[in-house]
């Protein structure tokens, strides 16, 4: 009565040896997802840089006397530091992939475009930083259409 019930072997060490694999088993299911994922760590990496450009001009790292932050305009100063501190919680939710994270670069993204187009007297109102916004923000909406397409309702 102490014995257990005679089972597969081989199945049963193949399912073990499967379960403690470190090698995952890639499958074509959640190619688009991975492209997503992989995109908001990129955009992540990007935000961080951005944040931490802007956290450079408060602080006084980059630029000379005439460049200081105490010596700009109130409204280049606001957005200094909307960017400096938005850009980096945004990099923290991108990494992580949440759809918080998602919101906050869309937020930054389109305030960036936003203040270059109607207010170009504070950063230059310069197309070039709108039209690679756009293409980041179209980059992002085509990759989640069709991670959101390889999910069944």
């Amino acid at each position: 009565m102490s014995e257990t019930p005679s089972r597969d072997q081989p199945r049963d060490h193949a399912m073990s040896v499967a379960a403690i694999s470190s090698e995952r088993i890639e499958s074509d299911d959640n190619v688009w997802t991975r492209r997503l994922v992989l995109f908001l760590r990129i955009m992540a990496v990007i935000s961080v840089a951005k944040g931490l450009y802007h956290w450079a001009q408060v602080t006084g790292f980059i630029g000379g006397e005439e460049d200081a932050f105490e010596n700009q305009p109130m409204a280049w100063q606001t957005a200094t530091v909307y960017f400096a501190v938005i850009e980096l919680v945004a990099a923290v939710g991108l990494w992580l992939a949440t759809p918080w994270g998602a919101v906050v670069w869309l937020t930054t993204v389109v305030s960036m475009a936003v203040i270059e187009l109607m207010f170009p007297g504070i950063y230059g109102g310069s197309l070039t930083v709108v039209g690679l916004e756009a293409m980041m923000l179209a980059a992002y909406l085509a990759l989640a259409w069709m991670a959101a397409r390889e999910r069944p309702p």
